[in-house]
């Protein structure tokens, strides 16, 4: 399920399901609840930003420093039911610049042990996070996805033949969706990332 302003669009209708089995809901209250965020996230005294996130998953569970280049930024994390080996990240940054909200999306959270990912069989849907991909398998090239909630990594995997072939992953949110293995002989990558 992928969460674009917390509205349901479902990519694996199969994996949806069970997640509303395992979180107790029904279509309707997520049809509801889907309807409340909307709701909130237009009406004009909404808060924007972190404070828009804190509204509604209460204070974060971890708030922690983090260098993105010459940028000092917080990283602030919530735990999910759903998933718990995984964090809601939102990366926020430098406050003297009025702390703006830079990325979103789900990590891997720092106790959880990450998944074996040795070849792209191993790329399921829901089983990983773009981090989890792009440390398995180096160099990946972060790409632009089709809707800010969406992200897109280039890399290299070993296929079924056991040689490496391009991917081109999918995430929503942070978490893998889709993967498309390509018999080509190499990637479009630049050369300084090779």
């Amino acid at each position: 399920m992928a969460i674009d302003g917390f509205g349901v669009t479902e990519f694996q209708p199969g994996l949806v399901e069970e997640a509303v089995r395992r979180l107790g809901a029904t279509r309707t209250s997520m049809r509801e609840a889907n309807k409340r965020w909307q709701a909130m996230v237009r009406a004009p005294r909404f808060p924007h930003g972190g404070a828009r996130y804190a509204a509604v998953l209460g204070p974060a569970g971890a708030s922690v420093p983090r260098r993105i280049g010459d940028l000092a930024c917080t990283a602030r994390q919530w735990v999910l039911p759903l998933w718990p080996d995984l964090r809601f990240e939102i990366l926020l940054g430098p406050a003297e610049a009025g702390a703006p909200l830079l990325n979103e999306w789900l990590v891997r959270a720092a106790d959880a042990p990450a998944p074996v990912l040795r070849t792209s069989a191993d790329l399921t849907p829901w089983s990983c996070v773009v981090g989890d991909v792009g440390a398995a398998f180096p160099p990946a090239v972060p790409r632009e996805g089709s809707a800010p909630t969406r992200f897109r990594l280039d890399f290299e995997a070993p296929g079924a033949d056991g040689r490496p072939h391009p991917c081109e992953a999918d995430f929503t949110w942070g978490l893998l969706q889709e993967v498309r293995v390509s018999a080509g002989r190499g990637m479009d990558m630049p050369s300084d990332a090779r």
